[in-house]
């Protein structure tokens, strides 16, 4: 079901930008749109791991620096059938983690030095199996398409309201002003729109993850501690990263850029998250 809604919130989000173009630019504009997707689809598909990681302050670090994660991370790659991910640190105190990469075999999970002070055993292998779980569901290329088309949505949008402001003026029947007022309106609202699908994204893949995590470590134990701190934690404890990556993040990071964002939260509540996870015991 999850899987089934993530594709059709893709689609949605593909033909609103399809449709932005053949608004302004009639069979031209649709092709010119599709061509700007994938391009910019194929910059997020290769470099958008390099970016996370550079956003977030990342280090890599070896096993000698952090033997206690990497025998975690081994132990449930082993159990989950996929390759180790290029392991990282973020020098901050805030508990937090996020997986990027393109695939399972280009993979990295980072997490802060808060989250190895303040974390038991039990609680970063919750941490962990909720990331890898996101590698292996391949969540990271969603997420990375569903932001790239929509820039290119909020892009196109930009352009074309300038385009209609300074260029729409110029047409003399009733028929053409209104075209133009309601492709207006739909220019100025696209982006909204956009972002209400990408956050639909985003919240249906970490229900799922949260979910997979709890099969792949067995029970949900472990990930649940681990979310009642890292909630307390991230509403304290602010973080050094860019907004635009917060939504990586096992929980939302408290950034001077999402401070006054809640409605718009690319996480889903945390308590609802929590609660999910209990049932899974009772069901059972």
């Amino acid at each position: 079901m999850n899987a089934f809604k993530t594709t059709v919130l893709l689609t949605g989000l593909s033909l609103l930008l399809l449709l932005i173009g053949q608004g302004l630019g009639g069979p031209r504009g649709l092709t010119l749109a599709l061509a700007f997707a994938v391009v910019m689809n194929a910059v997020a598909y290769f470099f958008s791991d390099k970016i996370a990681l550079a956003s977030s302050h990342a280090r890599p670090v070896t096993r000698e620096q952090a033997p206690r994660l990497y025998a975690i991370t081994e132990r449930l790659c082993g159990q989950a059938g996929i390759p180790m991910p290029r392991i990282y640190m973020i020098p901050e105190a805030a508990p937090n983690a996020f997986a990027t990469g393109r695939n399972p075999s280009h993979a990295a999970v980072a997490v802060t030095a808060g989250l190895m002070n303040l974390m038991t055993d039990e609680e970063i292998e919750g941490v962990l199996a909720h990331e890898l779980s996101h590698v292996r569901n391949y969540d990271i290329l969603t997420a990375s398409v569903a932001a790239t088309i929509a820039s290119a949505i909020g892009w196109l949008a930009w352009m074309g309201r300038w385009a209609l402001i300074f260029g729409g003026g110029s047409r003399d029947d009733d028929r053409g002003g209104g075209n133009a007022l309601v492709m207006l309106l739909m220019l100025i609202l696209a982006p909204f729109i956009a972002l209400i699908i990408q956050l639909g994204i985003s919240r249906t893949r970490e229900y799922q993850a949260d979910a997979s995590a709890a099969r792949l470590v067995g029970h949900p134990f472990g990930l649940i501690k681990a979310l009642e701190k890292l909630g307390a934690y991230n509403k304290r404890i602010p973080m050094r990263t860019a907004p635009e990556t917060s939504s990586l993040f096992i929980v939302a990071p408290l950034t001077t850029g999402q401070m006054f964002s809640k409605l718009f939260s690319t996480h889903p509540p945390l308590a609802d998250r929590i609660e999910r996870l209990k049932q899974m015991v009772v069901t059972r």
